[in-house]
């Protein structure tokens, strides 16, 4: 049987799975390497934390029940050292579990039991929106500033005077989303499809915006509380401040 490969011009993307129950680890190690991944893998949270710190991976799978440190642990602890994607798997059927660890950091989640196929998708679509390209649909691609924030659209970077605050992969992806029509509301449902890729009749938790925009306002505002930039458009969704004359850096 012949496994699909990546693209020769790009070196493999690494994942690390953490699961305590083997025959998930195997069962992901072994499709996710058939579809051009490389694969390392943890049995425990504290493991997890050896494995990343030597492995370097381009995003981490992550169980939420295990031993020693569980998944709440292990994303906080990847949090302080890196934006890696996360994608969390739950046994838990509490959705308030679920944002939990997505409060913590992560970037998605899949419910166990699970299709490999739609960890696959998340796969795919996270690391489709954290890899460096150019936003699609923003104008005069290049530093745009408001008030002392500058948002740099080619390096993704955001700053802050000349101190860099840091966001992930998806964090900016929606930020760079809400500027791209800054003025103009967002529904949860075109944000989710746009930046999560979850289709119109895919039924998922809109709570996943809503929790991500609770942590880019707690990064950008001044009083998370009382926005000014990241506003809510009642009964719709989220819009950005209009911004009035856009900076494009020269040379950008």
């Amino acid at each position: 049987m012949t496994a699909s490969t990546p693209s020769p011009s790009k070196e493999k993307e690494t994942i690390l799975v953490v699961d305590d129950e083997a025959s998930i680890r195997r069962i992901l190690e072994t499709r996710l390497s058939m579809i051009g991944y490389q694969v390392v893998t943890a049995s425990d949270g504290q493991e997890a934390l050896e494995v990343f710190r030597s492995s370097h991976p381009d995003l981490v799978v992550l169980d939420v029940m295990m031993p020693k440190l569980d998944g709440y642990g292990v994303c906080q602890e990847l949090r302080k050292e890196s934006d890696v994607p996360i994608v969390m798997l739950t046994a838990l059927g509490d959705v308030a579990d679920r944002i939990t660890g997505l409060e913590l950091g992560a970037d998605d989640y899949v419910v166990k039991p699970f299709s490999p196929k739609e960890l696959e998708a998340r796969i795919r679509c996270v690391l489709r929106r954290v890899e460096k390209e150019s936003g699609v649909g923003i104008p005069n691609s290049g530093v745009i500033s408001i008030a002392d924030l500058r948002i740099d659209t080619n390096k993704r970077q955001v700053y802050r005077g000349d101190e860099r605050i840091r966001l992930t992969g998806m964090e900016f992806s929606l930020l760079e989303l809400l500027v791209s029509r800054s003025g103009e509301p967002f529904s949860r449902g075109e944000i989710l499809k746009e930046v999560w890729g979850y289709t119109p009749e895919r039924h998922v938790d809109t709570r996943v915006v809503d929790v991500h925009i609770s942590r880019l306002r707690s990064k950008l505002e001044d009083d998370p509380a009382n926005p000014e930039l990241i506003l809510t458009a009642r009964g719709t969704g989220y819009l950005f401040q209009r911004i009035v004359d856009p900076v494009a850096s020269e040379g950008a």
